[in-house]
């Protein structure tokens, strides 16, 4: 759809503001950030409950769910450092304010008016008329290109939590 696509233009985009930006990814596939065979792989199979990986770059936080339900959006936000901004891909049921990236050439009909929060429709194609029998605030369209009115939508709309 262009998500990624579109969120590797906005950050640099925010970030030039001035804004400290982070980001939740929610990925419906089993994801692994860990190789077999290295020392932090081992020991998350031998049972660790997380394990935090440091090299001179990076550090990353491993936790594993073994069979739990996922975290809650809230549970996450407070797991991050602060900053002036979270960018969530992923999360549609959460209720917060959303953009959808929408490809008419996929011949799906839009998320919005189902899923909550839709402030706004990035889009290559034509504005979608509204079924307005649903009587949902009609989001903001956006072309897909145009980074910066994005951005301004999404700092004009940024809950505080």
């Amino acid at each position: 759809m262009g998500k990624t696509t579109l969120l590797e233009r906005l950050v640099p985009e925010l970030t030039s503001r001035g804004l400290t930006v982070s980001l939740i990814k929610h990925s419906h596939k089993s994801i692994d950030i860990d190789r077999p065979g290295k020392d932090s792989y081992r020991l998350r199979e031998a049972g660790c409950s997380e394990v935090v990986l440091l090299g001179n770059e990076r550090w990353a936080l491993m936790h594993e769910l073994r069979g739990a339900p996922e975290p809650s959006i809230d549970y996450l936000l407070g797991r991050l450092a602060p900053c002036d901004l979270v960018l969530i891909e992923g999360f549609k049921h959460g209720h917060f304010p959303k953009v959808e990236v929408w490809r008419p050439e996929l011949e799906r009909a839009t998320l919005w008016p189902q899923w909550p929060g839709i402030i706004g429709i990035a889009s290559d194609g034509q504005r979608v008329q509204a079924n307005l029998a649903l009587h949902a605030p009609e989001p903001a369209w956006f072309d897909l290109a145009d980074t910066r009115s994005i951005a301004d939508a999404v700092v004009e709309h940024a809950i505080a939590f």
